[in-house]
């Protein structure tokens, strides 16, 4: 059930000295078109970007030093973080010409990394116990150690085959539920100690997943799995993006991030600065408004709602279970559901777009369109009247 939350900035420390990188260089393909104008970590998740997210965690569990690999739109993410001083971290940037895969790209960055250290997407959504994970890897000597979440359905994860001691024997890519040996996920979360750095070559294209980790097992190398507890979403596809807002908004996952707060059982609806909701307009279920963005007399928000800064929603308008982007405006009469309008789209007046739509930026459906469901808008994109 969930409760309003002021996220702590302070945690238990547990891997104060250890330095860590994000993975920020890809492109993000299963998300596009809202990766049209802006990588994957810059998505917004409650209205932050999702690596500003990872890097709350990181502060939380102690680490300070972080590098993150660049490559599409390296600019947004330079641009919004600089050197992370404002995020409690010394933030550092190792830009790539050809992408050098998630194993490469760790080899870059060598001199950067501790004796041991820590690789995170920074696309992910997660409260992992870092430090638990930590001491985990520890207490078995490990080389490498990948934490692992449990899934039911295995056919949209890379799982871990591991023995009663958590040792990892053996990997599947997305395995039929009938032929899958484990249903353990690969979260993309790993501790590694230095000595893995030898085992990848340097200046190439290098993967964990189809290289490097096939190499520890044939090996016999201390390699491990910690089964994680606690909550893990790749937001990877546009609904489980959408999906992932119920999910913060209904208490699954824990968020560190500071100056967000939650909405509560109390008070469900949460206005940002400036934020104004008009009291004839109806609030149904968890709505986070945000920075000056205004809601309309009559004007309806039901279910999940995230808005973003400046959003308008006009007179009569219906927003239900939706996420919509900073400048949007959806004019009176309007209606969107269990959509994604990206960034300074316009919803003319009587307007609708069907369930499970997603608009990219700047998209305009005409006065009485509809967008069918199911739909994908790339940036731009005009809906006119039939």
């Amino acid at each position: 059930m969930a409760t309003e939350r002021r996220l702590t900035p302070h945690g238990p420390g547990g891997l104060r000295g250890l330095r860590a990188m994000i993975l920020a260089a890809g492109v993000g393909s299963r998300l596009d078109p809202l990766t049209a104008n802006l990588p994957k970590p810059m998505v917004p998740i409650v209205n932050r970007p999702a690596m500003e997210h990872i890097l709350a965690l990181l502060g939380y569990h102690g680490v300070r030093e972080v590098v993150a690999n660049l490559w599409y739109r390296p600019e947004s993410i330079v641009e919004h973080f600089g050197d992370g001083r404002r995020f409690g971290m010394n933030l550092v940037y190792s830009r790539e010409k050809e992408l050098l895969g998630t194993a490469g790209g760790v080899k870059k960055v060598a001199d950067f990394l501790s004796d041991t250290f820590l690789v995170i997407a920074g696309d992910a959504l997660t409260d992992i116990d870092l430090s638990a994970m930590l001491a985990f890897h520890r207490q078995r000597g490990a080389l490498a150690t990948i934490a692992l979440r449990s899934v039911s359905d295995p056919r949209h994860f890379g799982v871990v085959v591991t023995a009663p001691d958590g040792r990892i024997t053996g990997f599947q890519e997305k395995p039929e539920p009938h032929e899958a040996l484990s249903l353990l996920a690969n979260t993309g979360i790993y501790l590694f100690e230095r000595g893995v750095l030898d085992l990848i070559p340097a200046g190439e294209f290098y993967d964990f997943g189809k290289q490097l980790f096939p190499r520890l097992v044939a090996e016999g190398r201390p390699f491990y799995g910690y089964r994680m507890h606690g909550y893990w979403c790749d937001v990877g596809t546009l609904q489980q993006y959408r999906l992932a807002h119920q999910d913060i908004l209904q208490g699954a996952v824990r968020l560190y991030t500071p100056g967000v707060v939650l909405p509560g059982e109390d008070r469900p609806l949460v206005l940002g600065r400036g934020a104004e909701v008009s009291p004839q307009a109806l609030v149904q279920g968890r709505v986070v408004v945000g920075d000056g963005a205004r809601v309309a007399p009559r004007a309806k928000l039901l279910g999940d709602v995230v808005l973003g800064p400046g959003v308008v929603v006009g007179e009569g308008a219906v927003v239900e279970t939706s996420v919509v982007w900073a400048g949007a405006v959806l004019e009176a009469g309007s209606r969107v559901s269990q959509c994604v309008l990206g960034q300074g789209c316009r919803i003319e007046p009587g307007a609708a777009v069907g369930e499970g739509s997603v608009l990219s930026d700047t998209c305009v459906v005409e006065a009485a369109a509809e967008v069918a469901a199911g739909s994908i808008l790339r940036p731009g994109e005009v809906v006119a009247r039939v």
